[in-house]
């Protein structure tokens, strides 16, 4: 039972470091956007923001699938 409760942690953990990355990409890609400097570099990272997106979303449902 312990060691369940420790693992829900760790899940946690690793969908709020998804979540995070997804977020911290997303500001990157605004701010520079916002600037109006390098428009390759602002289409190159909302193009990681949708991997990041992708990745954090299937982590998600896996985990979901896998927990019930």
């Amino acid at each position: 039972m312990k060691q369940a409760i420790h693992m829900e942690h760790g899940y946690r953990y690793i969908v709020a470091v998804c979540l995070v990355a997804v977020l911290a990409v997303l500001l990157a890609g605004l701010w520079n956007m916002l600037r109006g400097r390098n428009p390759n570099l602002s289409q190159k990272l909302m193009r990681w923001r949708v991997g990041l997106q992708f990745l954090a979303i299937a982590i998600m449902m896996a985990l979901v699938y896998l927990l019930r």
